[in-house]
């Protein structure tokens, strides 16, 4: 199956572009190729139409009716546990993410490196310390290289030898 997310009712979208852009709404009905009727209770937007282009689907769908009136909508948003589930997946996070780190100050931003200069010189440490013990310990390191294997003298090959014709 090459898709798994598809434009249908019930299916829960994220608004790429416009005023909306960063809410979720849910799929009511489908106008045409190219549009789409959603309603987004939970989020705070109005019933309208969109362009399918604005959309980014989600992994989420709910269960409605074809073509619900808002009211439905919103009790299987609420039953759904929708904006909670939302808010825990990976998609959310990034966003909130990018959201934090284009606030960011200069300040901020050297107060984030110089923290990361300090984790990373502390894990290093760690390491080393971990490496040398194993080291020391025949684990890890110089102590487990394979002691050498006495190489077997070379013999003479066949084809060294002077040959004698074959008699017939």
């Amino acid at each position: 199956m090459p898709f798994a997310r598809y434009v249908e009712p019930g299916r829960v979208a994220l608004v790429a572009d416009g005023p909306l852009k960063g809410k979720l709404v849910s799929i009511v009905d489908v106008i045409d190729q190219t549009r789409a009727l959603v309603d987004g209770p939970g989020s705070g937007v109005p019933r309208q139409q969109i362009r399918l282009n604005q959309l980014h689907l989600t992994k989420f769908r709910l269960k409605f009716p074809f073509t619900a009136p808002t009211r439905v909508v919103r009790k299987a948003w609420t039953n759904a546990e929708l904006n909670e589930k939302w808010a825990d997946s990976q998609w959310a996070k990034k966003l909130a993410n990018k959201e934090k780190r284009a606030q960011m100050t200069d300040y901020d931003r050297f107060k984030l490196t110089s923290a990361r200069v300090k984790r990373n010189r502390a894990r290093t440490a760690a390491f080393k310390t971990l490496k040398s013990k194993a080291a020391r310990s025949g684990i890890f390191g110089k102590n487990k290289i394979p002691k050498k294997v006495v190489k077997k003298p070379r013999t003479k090959k066949a084809s060294t030898q002077k040959k004698t014709p074959a008699k017939k």
